[in-house]
């Protein structure tokens, strides 16, 4: 595949964790830079044993907005984003978007979070503020997931109507403070754990009302062991933070409602 020159200075970092990824990577990186051709794309990928590392390999190769990081093995969700994430504080991204590579995430939605991270430090696409928006899910996913973000509220007391949503936009020096290199968690509740330490130190977060829809192709990747360590990591964060129930008193506003949308 011949190679080409895009000649531009990206503000903005998509990080995209994959693993047996082959069918989306391409679609998804060709939508994300329609709907925005001036950020950088970063899959980690996890030594996918179905030939998403050399589809990812062509894609970097064809378009310089396209990068690639090999990881020697599937490591987990958590230490996938914290690869990405380093990588993209160590080029100076201004804001670092993180999203799934199945079509879950709408990339249609990036320039909304990129515009409500103006206002916030975090910016979560919510699936549940201002009502359910999740399609294509069996009703026992969706009842779980629900079960879930109460849970985490129940424990910690943070605020988040969708403390499991995977569809993020950070400020850099957000994840600086955050301190992604004593991070406890790697499944599915790296998720929780990031909101909790942006929250606990009273930055400023928003959620974003987005559209939840299941996969397009390829399989879940959550597991027993993720959901096991989901449950008992709650509990630790909470205790961590002596069961503090609101954040430090670092900045003002640590949750501000969502702007208005045209296309809502």
């Amino acid at each position: 595949m011949p190679a080409f020159i895009v000649h531009v200075m990206a503000d903005v970092a998509v990080v995209i964790p994959t693993y047996d990824e082959k069918e989306n990577v391409g679609p998804i990186s060709r939508e994300i830079l329609r709907v925005k051709p001036d950020v950088s794309i970063l899959f980690v990928d996890g030594n996918s044993p179905d030939g998403t590392g050399k589809i990812l390999d062509d894609l970097s190769a064809a378009d310089n907005r396209i990068h690639v990081l090999h990881s020697p093995a599937k490591e987990g969700l958590g230490r996938a984003y914290i690869s990405g994430y380093r990588w993209s504080l160590e080029r100076g991204y201004r804001f670092i978007i993180g999203m799934d590579a199945d079509f879950s995430h709408d990339p249609a939605e990036i320039p909304n979070l990129l515009k409500a991270a103006q206002n916030a430090d975090l910016v979560i696409g919510s699936r549940y503020i201002n009502g359910i928006r999740v399609a294509n899910w069996p009703l026992s996913r969706l009842i779980l997931s629900k079960m879930a973000g109460a849970y985490v509220r129940l424990i910690t007391g943070m605020p988040i109507a969708d403390p499991t949503g995977g569809y993020r936009c950070y400020r850099s020096e957000t994840l600086v403070q955050i301190e992604l290199d004593t991070i406890l968690s790697n499944g599915y509740s790296f998720l929780v754990e990031t909101a909790h330490r942006a929250w606990i130190r009273g930055f400023r977060i928003v959620e974003l009302p987005i559209t939840f829809v299941d996969r397009r192709s390829g399989y879940s990747k959550m597991s027993m062991d993720i959901f096991k360590e989901s449950l008992w990591m709650v509990w630790k964060l909470a205790l961590l933070n002596g069961f503090r129930r609101s954040p430090m008193k670092r900045r003002s506003g640590t949750h501000i409602p969502a702007p208005n949308r045209s296309h809502e």
